[in-house]
């Protein structure tokens, strides 16, 4: 399941240069991340980084985007190619 940053974001900067794959842009409003690349930091952390950092909890789960850690795993693999 990917992540999503709620319009609660404070545009902190901090969740942006946490993420390993680079899923995490600044959007129109607030910081955006983009599903496709975003696992959660599957394969990287054991939990996902931006949630760590960021200092008002804006970052929950997609409930849009269901996908278990396999397919998350699987895609930490196409991203880094490994």
């Amino acid at each position: 399941m990917a992540l999503k940053i709620t319009d609660e974001c404070i545009n902190c900067d901090v969740c942006e240069p946490e993420c390993p794959n680079e899923a995490i842009s600044q959007g129109e409003e607030v910081y955006v991340i983009n599903p496709d690349k975003c696992t959660e930091c599957v394969g990287h952390y054991d939990e996902p980084q931006c949630v760590q950092v960021c200092p008002v909890d804006c970052i929950p789960k997609d409930p849009e985007r269901e996908e278990s850690q396999d397919a998350l795993m699987a895609k930490y693999h196409k991203l880094t190619a490994s």
